[in-house]
């Protein structure tokens, strides 16, 4: 509330973070204090329904600080304006839903339309007041739902599969009688089916289906009547040859269902067909009768943004679907069936996906939390659109299907295993050593780097996770944040004396440096909304990192003498990496069906020249051999990459690894000498769990 006041007083004006502590906390800032500022800015927006991506109300002005935008209207009651000293405040506030707080009675929703507060203007402190106690009434309503249930209160989760491996992307069939799933029982991904409840299991593709597995989308499906199932699929040659196959649900010969098509969906009574393609922005397509290429596209996400997992609504009156950046600036949003303006359901801005629905009123997903963890198994009202995390604890959900009724649910639950492994490059790598383990002390370890004689890496137990250091045998712990994600591979310092790393808590992204023995550790930026790894520029007095600006990342650099970050690079870019010799920059550009591009900039922003190189989606860490000309890349499917050789003068190419298919490498790093390298290795362990819901 006092946020808001000041806000409204100074209408027009931008506030700086430093100006709001001092006011509000007396100027004693700290890490705490940052993060209350957050916490009030987002339920100021949420009470005033204000979209941070298109604010009506309140702005955030990148590296500065917060505006209220909106004008302050005063007027008498005839609407006609006098002395703000003696008129009356008009506050126009979004539409709220009233529903009684009784319940033990029967009661029914009403819609209210546009609220308006008056009061005397006795200056700009009682308007202030009189946008809070609207703002704060509002917040109350919306956030109340007194007769919400969990749809899974009581309900067991029963296990269908609990093999050795990894099982994914499960998909109930329509009437709910049969299961479809990934695995690699069989060594290869395959896709599996069950009818649930007689524990036999068949694989329907023995290794006949080209690339299979691709979390961001959903990969697994049925046809109206059951008689086949749907996957993904992926052709060796590229982002151009994405489409859907199938197979028999009792077995048979694959074969493509519908060609150049991501992902599709059938409306209740199977007459009408909503899917994607792999193109810029996910173009959604809506298409009646038989399966006919043929459809009229309602929607394309805004440039450098993706489109995933449409869904029909029960009435078939919309199309809801996942919309951002990925992999963790998602939310659920619907469009009317004949097209028109998006309207944004959830506002997670993280991980989300799968939406189903249960009823025409009740929608599950998966989504990540504010700390990174997860994803969690949420509900939301389509028509109140308040959402609720159903599952609490440390619990990973990575797929979520449903039968046509809501009665039956099925879920994949994931524990992944990270390891550290390393082997010897020699100066002639026409032969690389077998990767061998690294012991380590924590129970995990991931995103490693390679400083001047030591490991660094990341390492989470519980809600807490960690930066440690391996050097000489001796692991020490150099940086805990409790609640906090480090994401994002930690930067070292070409003398290897500083650490950079970026740390997301509680929806807030910090930029952190601190000493090579992990002392001194202070926040350098904390008005970007961080993403990707962070870089040293070469003369180490500033670092180079990507920050969303409307959902599309940029590249920026952030000073270390405390001057406030600037634009880099204005084009969508990531995850950057200088060359040794500082002359330019190397960086990846935005998803497109499932590769990116990889480009590279000078010192003063003007684009270097590149051989053209695209890489699959999936690891974008990059690495330099001295001298600064041959680049290391990551390349392969999805789930399963070796490593590779660039020359950037020649575009020559080689192939360093041969890794077998179980060796899931999410990232790497080569040590300053170019001697060793050190792979991140997940093993994923998972399971199909089932929900019996009687739902009325």
């Amino acid at each position: 509330m006092e946020l808001l006041i000041l806000l409204v007083q100074r209408q027009g004006e931008l506030l700086s973070r430093d100006e709001i502590a001092g006011h509000i906390w007396g100027g004693d800032v700290f890490l705490d204090v940052d993060h209350s500022i957050n916490t009030a800015i987002r339920k100021i927006r949420q009470a005033l329904h204000d979209d941070p991506e298109k604010p009506r109300f309140l702005e955030t002005i990148i590296g500065k600080g917060y505006r209220f935008a909106a004008p302050v209207t005063c007027s008498n009651g005839n609407s006609d304006p006098v002395n703000r000293d003696e008129s009356t405040t008009i506050v126009p506030l979004p539409m709220v839903q009233k529903v009684s707080d009784a319940p033990s009675i029967s009661t029914t929703s009403t819609r209210v339309g546009p609220l308006r507060i008056r009061t005397i203007c006795r200056g700009t402190a009682v308007l202030a007041m009189a946008a809070v106690l609207a703002a704060a009434v509002m917040l109350r309503i919306r956030t109340k739902e007194y007769f919400w249930k969990s749809p899974v209160t009581g309900v067991r989760f029963q296990t269908v599969t609990d093999w050795d491996g990894g099982e994914q992307a499960a998909a109930v069939s329509r009437d709910g009688h049969f299961l479809a799933f990934l695995s690699d029982r069989d060594g290869q991904t395959d896709v599996w089916i069950t009818q649930i409840g007689s524990g036999q299991f068949h694989n329907l593709t023995h290794g006949r289906a080209p690339e299979l597995v691709n979390p961001s989308v959903r990969t697994l499906g049925f046809s109206p009547d059951g008689s086949l199932v749907t996957f993904w699929v992926r052709k060796p040659d590229g982002r151009t040859n994405i489409s859907i196959w199938a197979v028999p649900t009792l077995g048979g010969e694959p074969r493509p269902y519908l060609e150049g098509v991501a992902e599709y969906d059938w409306s209740s009574d199977g007459q009408r067909l909503a899917y994607h393609t792999p193109g810029p922005g996910d173009p959604l397509f809506v298409s009646s009768g038989m399966i006919q290429m043929t459809g009229r596209r309602i929607f394309t996400a805004p440039a450098g943004l993706h489109s995933h997992f449409p869904l029909w609504s029960p009435d078939e009156k919309f199309i809801y679907f996942v919309q951002g950046s990925l992999p963790d600036k998602l939310d659920i949003w619907r469009i009317a069936r004949d097209g028109g303006t998006p309207e944004r359901i959830t506002f997670h801005n993280s991980h989300v996906s799968y939406p189903v629905f249960l009823d025409r009123r009740t929608l599950m997903y998966l989504a990540t939390d504010a700390d990174g963890s997860g994803p969690s198994l949420y509900s939301i009202d389509v028509e109140h659109q308040i959402a609720h995390r159903l599952t609490q604890g440390l619990d990973r959900y990575t797929s979520l299907s449903a039968s046509a009724d809501g009665r039956r649910v099925v879920v994949t639950l994931a524990s992944p295993r990270t390891t550290l492994w390393r082997f010897r490059l020699d100066d002639s790598p026409a032969a690389v050593t077998e990767p061998s383990p690294i012991s380590l002390t924590t129970t995990t370890g991931f995103s490693p780097r390679l400083g001047p004689n030591y490991l660094l890496y990341t390492s989470a137990t519980g809600a807490s996770e960690s930066i440690w250091k391996l050097a000489g045998g001796v692991p020490t712990e150099l940086w805990q944040g409790n609640g906090a994600w480090i994401f994002g591979g930690p930067a070292i310092s070409a003398d290897g004396r500083f650490i950079a790393f970026s740390v997301r808590q509680s929806a807030r992204t910090v930029l952190c440096v601190m000493d090579q023995d992990g002392t001194n550790a202070r926040v350098v930026a904390d008005s970007l909304d961080l993403q990707g790894d962070p870089a040293w520029a070469p003369d180490g007095q500033s670092i180079t990192t990507a920050a969303g600006d409307h959902s599309n990342p940029h590249l920026f650099r952030v000073p270390l003498n405390g001057h406030s970050p600037s634009e880099f690079i204005r084009e969508n870019s990531l995850d950057p990496i200088w060359a040794p010799g500082g002359d330019f920059v190397v960086f990846t550009g935005p998803d497109i069906g499932t590769s990116f591009s990889v480009n590279a900039a000078n010192p003063d922003g003007s684009m270097h020249a590149l051989p053209p190189l695209s890489l699959t989606r999936g690891a974008r860490h990059f690495a330099f051999l001295p001298g600064g000309r041959r680049l290391i890349v990551l390349r392969g499917e999805i789930h399963h990459k070796d490593l590779w050789l660039i020359n950037l003068d020649s575009g020559a190419e080689r192939q360093l690894t041969n890794l077998p298919s179980g060796f899931d490498v999410r990232d790497f790093d080569l040590s300053p000498d170019g001697h060793e390298v050190v792979l991140e290795r997940v093993q994923d362990r998972s399971d199909i769990a089932l929900l019996d819901l009687m739902r009325p």
